[in-house]
């Protein structure tokens, strides 16, 4: 194994002063026409992938909608009274919108629509748009990777509607991920009227999809397609034989869900397919009963084998259960074992189900945290091919429910939650490598309702919580001005100790047309962006004490938002989350 993070003789002087860094940290770009960037993946070879957040430029299909509505004028009413209150001229009316093509030239009347619009995403008589599209970091630059989304019919581009999570890549740049179908603009009767509607349908809720090198996408569709199903593709390894491909499927719907479907989406009030996208949207779980899959691919990515992986319950026979249960897969190994996560039954009432870190080997379903203890969740991330398994639970802490990141040996049977910044932080573990080094973030500070998040890097045996910016210079090039990255996701560690992730910045402000943001007096205003990055160890690096002497360290042993935080949330957040 190649080593080339710090040495222990080095990790042990972090609060002394030294005069240079030991990681370097470079940015892996941004699209054009995004505000943000993520990584999600990167694979020993070099391929990396990740999403981008905040699009410019969000296509509006006016074409349906009536100006004249109570809805679309009392939200404008609103936007006008709020410039009022900050002493901001509303620079566009409605007729504006309609007649005058301002959605394309005003960024005022753009931020309105994608506003109105984004009010309305669970209204299916509305464009669908979404923000979120996959990535891939590449040396000539980033370059965007659609899954489901193609072009639209009343607007040039693609539509813009889909869900795009783009998870994992091979050694080969064969990649994985899972989205919804893009929607198609549709004219609808209502039974015992008149007049049609337009409505927004799309084919599927949810699709796992598998991309080759060259761009060939292949879709896993479930066996259990009834409304479409669910699938999702979380990782995926290369093999001797081709490849295999872990996340989860729809398995069947709950005999209560069914019975509501059939009562509530009969196709009259409005489209079975805006009823069933309302009705999964609304439910925890969503509507199907879902289990973790794995799929064995041949090297064309056709598919050889479907296997069920199963659940860490066994849902009763003799009675209607209330719920439906899900399992998934995050992430495979080289020996075959699989991280994800299960419902389960909790070990207080039988009746009650929650959601617990697993793993999946050799047919079984290993629920692994002691619910005694006071775990009430959490998921199992990512695992090494030494079978050393990482992740989250969740217990109430300080009155509160914190996650708290653990690894688990599976040939020991032993987990451990290592303290983490303090007490009272939330910490997750995103990734570990074959050194046993774990890579996270956690909560360093803030009040409980908005917590500054920092990220780390630990390393098993050495009993020792990093901050990785504590391993960033303190200053740019000229000594004196403040570096200008934070890091505050860790999502990927590779053999070279290499770290992945997403630091924030500020840069100028962007409107949602992308043109520079100046306030009442012509001044520039700045905002704070997340930019996916790496970090690369440096060998003969010291550590830099930036820190000023009354600020606290936070050095630990083991033991056995407004707006701008929903795009800084950790990928555990955003991307595994959605996974479920």
């Amino acid at each position: 194994m190649k080593y080339k993070l710090l040495a222990a003789s080095i990790l042990a002087t972090l609060s002394t002063s030294a005069i240079s860094a030991t990681y370097q940290l470079s940015e892996l770009g941004t699209l054009d026409n995004a505000k943000f960037s993520y990584v999600t993946d990167a694979s020993e070879s070099g391929h990396i992938i990740g999403f981008a957040n905040g699009l410019y430029n969000l296509p509006i299909d006016i074409s349906y909608i009536d100006f004249d509505d109570n809805l679309i004028k009392s939200e404008y009413d609103t936007t006008e009274s709020n410039y009022e209150q900050i002493d901001k001229v509303i620079t566009f009316t409605l007729d504006d919108i309609q007649n005058n093509d301002a959605v394309l030239t005003n960024p005022d009347a753009h931020a309105f629509m994608v506003s109105f619009l984004s009010d309305r995403s669970s209204n299916y008589e509305y464009q669908k748009q979404n923000p979120f599209i996959g990535v891939r970091f590449t040396e000539s630059g980033v370059v965007e990777q659609t899954l489901f989304d193609e072009a639209a019919i009343d607007y040039d581009g693609l539509t813009r509607s889909t869900f795009n999570l783009y998870n994992a890549v091979s050694e080969d740049g064969v990649s994985v991920g899972w989205g919804s179908a893009p929607y198609d603009k549709v004219s609808f009767t209502p039974e015992g009227e008149d007049d049609a509607e337009t409505w927004f349908t799309n084919e599927f809720v949810e699709r796992a999809i598998v991309i080759s090198a060259d761009g060939v996408k292949v879709s896993l569709a479930p066996e259990f397609d009834d409304y479409g199903g669910t699938s999702r593709a979380n990782d995926i390894i290369k093999t001797n034989s081709g490849y295999t491909v872990v996340g989860n499927a729809s398995i069947s719907i709950p005999i209560e869900i069914q019975e509501d479907i059939d009562e509530s989406c009969d196709n009259e009030d409005s489209p079975v397919s805006a009823c069933i996208n309302l009705n999964n949207s609304t439910s925890s779980q969503g509507l199907f009963n879902k289990s973790a899959f794995k799929w064995e691919l041949d090297e064309s990515l056709n598919v050889v084998s479907v296997e069920n992986l199963g659940l860490a319950l066994t849902p009763d026979e003799d009675e209607v259960e209330d719920d439906n249960f899900v399992s998934t897969a995050f992430a495979i190994n080289s020996k075959g074992t699989i991280a994800g996560y299960s419902n389960t039954r909790y070990y207080r009432n039988d009746n009650s189900i929650i959601s617990m870190p697993v793993y999946f080997k050799n047919g079984e379903v290993v629920d692994f945290i002691d619910q005694e203890d006071g775990w009430e969740n959490g998921i199992a991330s990512a695992l090494n091919d030494n079978d050393v398994v990482v992740g989250y639970a969740t217990k109430v802490i300080e009155s509160s429910f914190r996650n708290k990141f653990f690894y688990h040996d599976v040939a020991t049977g032993n987990t451990v939650f290592p303290n983490d910044y303090f007490t009272g932080s939330s910490s997750v573990a995103n990734d570990i490598n074959n050194q046993g080094y774990i890579v996270g973030e956690g909560e360093v500070g803030g009040s409980d309702s908005s917590r500054d998040k920092a990220a780390f890097i630990y390393k098993i045996g050495e009993d020792k919580i990093t901050n990785l910016n504590d391993l960033l210079p303190c200053y740019e090039t000229d000594g004196e001005t403040d570096y200008p990255y934070t890091v505050v996701e860790a999502n990927v560690i590779n053999e070279n100790n290499e770290v992945f992730g997403v630091a924030t910045k500020t840069v100028e402000k962007r409107d949602t047309l992308g043109g520079v943001v100046t306030d009442i007096n012509g001044n520039i205003e700045f905002e704070t962006v997340a930019v996916a990055v790496k970090l690369t160890p440096l060998e003969n690096g010291e550590i830099e004490n930036c820190a000023p002497p009354e600020a606290e360290i936070y050095e630990r042993s083991s033991a056995s938002t407004s707006w701008l935080a929903l795009f800084l949330l950790p990928l555990i957040g955003i991307r595994r989350i959605f996974r479920f």
